[in-house]
């Protein structure tokens, strides 16, 4: 299971957007640990900022004080689509009518085929934007169509007289009639129509704020007010450290813009609320709250309902830390058995399902958990965690407690058996890895080796979210889709270039502070992720150039000219 995506915007005349933005990310890296990026603004030129690696590796106080301006987006990435490559990190950029867009998305859309193939049969096989320099990501899919709709007015060979499953849910354009070039507000009412699946966006060019919710909500996006300005953010819990307090969610179907003539919301479709249930199980920082509840206090609610459906005579209840802590609290709590720290996490390693291949993850298990012998050592203990996926994790733990001395161990999990893929932004393993869709509930016991194993209903889990079954999507565990997956084949891979023009990064000099440019090119995406060629990543390499490939231009340079 590998996480999605943190989104993060600022609009504070007066204040240091960038170095909020730096705050809220790291507020939200636990939302996405492979790239990290910054767009800022002074106004009249953006300039973003990023790069693969945490956001403390990403930035430092250089980096953070080239991010001039009162205006700033920043994203944190998981990849759900495409590859984890420089090219796919977040903001995107793209030129929309006379300004500049940089773009954040936390999602996933479920027909970026389709629209990818509309982009094709617009702008032909020479791509230009995000996707010219190499990405493959849905986000640059968005950002190509703004560019297009902003110029044309419409999507060429988009047929919008079709019908699915959610064309209801979306409101007539206000300003059909409206001749390009368009706005970026114009044109975002044209686009987001478009987009299906689930997207919370976070975009801005070089004067406005925007942000923008699919109609399901299944990601949180939330509005927040500085004493100066204004914050979006995928959590509450980055409002916080940042100082801004809580204003409201942005509700499902709505896109609102903030400049200097304050906030504007309107609406692009009719809300139709399907919140993942999984940010309240794991997703969500537990100090954040999601449609009014408390993500801890729904935890520990979820382990107290674990205690009443799956009890068991034991001497200590454990965590699995830092996620499965609440809710093993709340199993302590109402089946009385007394609550211990039996396992002691390294806080300096990532969550290991994040780790993006298998061997990784299997490693990330034993460098970031180790058992206290003292505390478990002759003890019946009930080990509770968050979900089982394939099963690595609590293999692993279950052999480890009992090498530790632990004479049982009782493993109970706070969510459903994850029984279906998620398409919407959370990159679960497919259903032939899922261990729970080919084995029951004893013979996983038997592969984890526990004494026994004890899942929480789909019943208990939606009753302790505090929300109602209808708003909430289950999906993952119940294979009960709001939104329509995609078509087959459609999710496997993102979009691929044919041709891929040149790009440029800027980079300082080694020593000297002076920008350098260094030419990357590209090959065929169709052949796969692209690489950089041998003689490139020389010339750009950071012993070469002095700093680490983090700024980008922001605006298409030509083929052979300078990045501005």
């Amino acid at each position: 299971m590998n996480e999605e995506c943190g989104v993060f915007g600022v609009w504070a005349p007066g204040e240091d957007a960038s170095r909020l933005t730096y705050f809220g990310l790291y507020a939200l890296q636990h939302r996405g640990q492979e790239a990290a990026g910054i767009a800022s603004t002074d106004g009249s030129n953006i300039l973003v900022y990023k790069d693969l690696g945490l956001v403390s590796q990403v930035f430092d106080d250089g980096a953070l004080s080239s991010l001039t301006g009162h205006l700033a987006v920043g994203h944190v990435r998981y990849a759900t689509q495409g590859a984890g490559t420089w090219e796919n990190a977040q903001p995107m950029l793209g030129p929309v009518a006379g300004s500049t867009l940089a773009l954040t998305h936390n999602g996933n859309l479920t027909n970026t085929r389709e629209l990818m193939e509309a982009v094709h049969r617009t702008s032909g096989e020479d791509l230009t934007g995000e996707l010219g320099r190499g990405s493959s990501t849905d986000t640059a899919v968005i950002a190509a169509l703004m560019e297009l709709v902003s110029q044309r007015g419409h999507l060429d060979a988009w047929d919008y007289d079709a019908v699915d499953a959610d064309s209801s849910l979306y409101l007539p354009v206000a300003d059909a009639d409206a001749a390009p070039p368009l706005s970026i507000s114009a044109t975002a009412r044209r686009v987001l129509p478009l987009l299906r699946g689930a997207f919370s966006l976070v975009f801005m060019d070089e004067h406005t704020l925007y942000a923008a919710r699919d109609p399901y909500g299944v990601r949180p996006l939330v509005l927040g007010r500085l004493q100066r300005g204004w914050v979006v953010a995928s959590e509450s819990a980055a409002l916080d450290i940042v100082g801004a307090t809580f204003v409201r969610e942005i509700e499902p179907g709505e896109l609102i813009e903030i400049d200097a003539d304050g906030v504007r919301s309107s609406r692009f479709a009719t809300p139709r609320q399907a919140g993942c249930v999984f940010e309240y199980v794991y997703l969500a920082r537990p100090d954040t709250r999601i449609a009014g509840t408390s993500v801890i206090a729904a935890r520990n609610a979820m382990g107290a309902a674990l205690a009443r459906e799956h009890p068991v005579d034991a001497d200590l209840v454990i965590a699995t830390p830092e996620s499965g802590t609440p809710a093993a609290i709340g199993y302590a709590q109402a089946s009385g058995i007394p609550y211990g720290q039996g396992l002691v996490k390294n806080t300096y390693v990532g969550r290991t399902f994040i780790q993006p291949t298998q061997t990784l993850r299997q490693l990330g298990i034993r460098l970031k958990l180790n058992p206290v012998r003292e505390v478990i050592a002759g003890k019946r203990l009930v080990v509770v965690d968050d979900s089982i996926v394939r099963g690595n994790t609590q293999r692993a733990l279950v052999r480890m407690l009992r090498e530790a001395g632990a004479a049982q161990v009782h493993v109970r999990i706070s969510s459903p058996p994850v029984l279906w893929p998620c398409y919407y932004g959370i990159d679960f393993a497919t259903r032939a890895e899922l261990i729970a869709t080919g084995m029951s509930v004893e013979e996983i016991r038997d592969s984890i080796g526990a004494d026994s194993l004890g899942y929480l209903s789909v019943d208990g889990m939606v009753a302790a979210s505090g929300q109602d079954a209808a708003s909430l999507c289950t999906a993952c565990f119940t294979g009960d889709y709001p939104i329509a997956p995609p078509v087959q084949g459609a999710a496997a891979g993102a979009p691929a270039a044919t041709r891929v023009p040149g790009v440029y990064r800027r980079r300082n000099g080694a020593g000297t502070g002076a920008p350098v440019l260094r030419r990357v090119t590209r090959p065929d995406l169709s052949a796969g992720s692209p690489h950089r060629n041998p003689a490139d990543a020389a010339a750009a390499s950071p012993a070469a150039a002095g700093s680490p490939p983090h700024a980008a231009a922001l605006t298409d340079p030509a083929p052979e000219g300078p990045a501005r």
